[in-house]
């Protein structure tokens, strides 16, 4: 039944559903041509070929009880034809904890939270008492580490202890954390005015650049004694941590030089006439404009320092890809490396995505790249 409305009243009809919505997109973005039909076709086709047997092998045909592959295999019609998820689920505590004391994991459980709530303190923007949570963050890694390894009140526990995903956090939040102070303070001495911190900073980062981070690590691990007093002992994972900081930090420094030398030579200008010294200038005005160019360069960076955690099983320690590889060595669980990997890719994307997420948001709230 038509519906009348005085002269001047009539509302506003939608747009027919094939110029807007999805049905217009599905068109002009998957059947806009023959090519775009062809390859949407084929990319369903794909689609379909590679995902159900995926989803069957993960979900619905895994195994998630049981105490050796072959009984495994036996609650399937056919072997592989699902994940055997008992073993990640019979090794989880082994993975993330490694071979910490289990009376005493309460202490990584902790750290654990105390970090969620350290980055939590850095990240969210309208926080009451921002400023006391930022200091809390700065002050976290050592409350982590007394934590850790104990000392002051706890039982000591030996850092070759450490392992799994305990110690791949350690190392890249560790690595994460020193090396963008570190990396700025480079940045700054490569444009310094003075010839002996410039030319400091230059040989350190080129040094740094040039040398393969396996390199640097077999180095901090075996060649650092020898250039020790006889008797003294440098804790490995001391000695890592270093090593990945400073390696970090010499990448960071060129990203940082990059955003400096994006910002326009005003900028500087701005700082002199407003009678701001050096250090006061460039914490107000050139730095702050310089990180935000350099976000996503820093944060490219920070994800792969993280990935580049596992190189420390080239040295013998322990971290999650090598307890999984030790772990498939067991004669009850041999031929799962699928699930093993998957396992370790999934908590590897899951911190990367996260940081990459962050980056882009920030990015998008400071509008990085826009000029107006």
């Amino acid at each position: 039944m038509n519906q009348s409305y005085p002269k001047g009243a009539y509302p506003d009809l939608p747009p027919p559903e094939k110029t807007s919505g999805i049905i217009k997109w599905v068109k002009n973005n998957l059947f806009s041509s023959p090519l775009n039909i062809f390859l949407t076709a084929i990319s369903l086709w794909i689609i379909w070929s590679i995902v159900p047997p995926i989803l069957k092998w993960v979900f619905f045909e895994s195994v998630w009880i049981a105490n050796s592959r072959a009984e495994c295999w036996d609650q399937m019609s056919y072997p592989r034809e699902g994940a055997c998820w008992a073993f990640i689920k019979g090794s989880f505590n082994l993975f993330v904890y490694g071979w910490y004391p289990e009376e005493e994991r309460w202490r990584v459980n902790l750290s654990f939270v105390l970090l969620i709530l350290a980055i939590f303190g850095v990240l969210k923007e309208r926080l009451p008492g921002k400023k006391y949570w930022l200091m809390y963050s700065v002050i976290f890694p050592f409350i982590a580490a007394w934590l850790l390894i104990g000392g002051f009140g706890l039982t000591s526990v030996e850092t070759k202890k450490l392992g799994g995903i305990l110690l791949t956090v350690v190392i890249g939040v560790t690595g994460i954390t020193f090396s963008l102070p570190i990396g700025i303070l480079l940045a700054l001495g490569r444009k310094s005015e003075l010839p002996i911190v410039k030319a400091v900073c230059i040989t350190f980062i080129e040094f740094i650049r040039g040398v393969p981070l396996i390199t640097l690590l077999f180095m901090a691990s075996t060649m650092l004694s020898y250039f020790l007093p006889p008797g003294t002992t440098f804790d490995l994972l001391v000695r890592v941590l270093i090593v990945v900081t400073l390696f970090s930090s010499a990448y960071i420094a060129e990203v940082i030089r990059g955003g400096l030398q994006g910002l326009s030579k005003g900028q500087y200008e701005a700082a002199d006439s407003l009678g701001l010294g050096y250090w006061k200038a460039h914490r107000l005005i050139i730095l702050p404009q310089a990180l935000k160019i350099s976000i996503p360069g820093i944060v490219n960076t920070f994800i792969g320092l993280y990935k580049d955690t596992t190189l420390v099983l080239i040295i013998g320690m322990m971290d999650i890809v090598g307890l999984g590889r030790a772990r498939l060595g067991d004669a009850k669980w041999q031929g799962l490396a699928g699930e093993v990997y998957l396992f370790i890719a999934i908590f590897f994307f899951i911190c990367c995505f996260s940081m990459s997420r962050y980056s882009i948001n920030l990015e998008n709230k400071l509008s990085t790249g826009r000029r107006d």
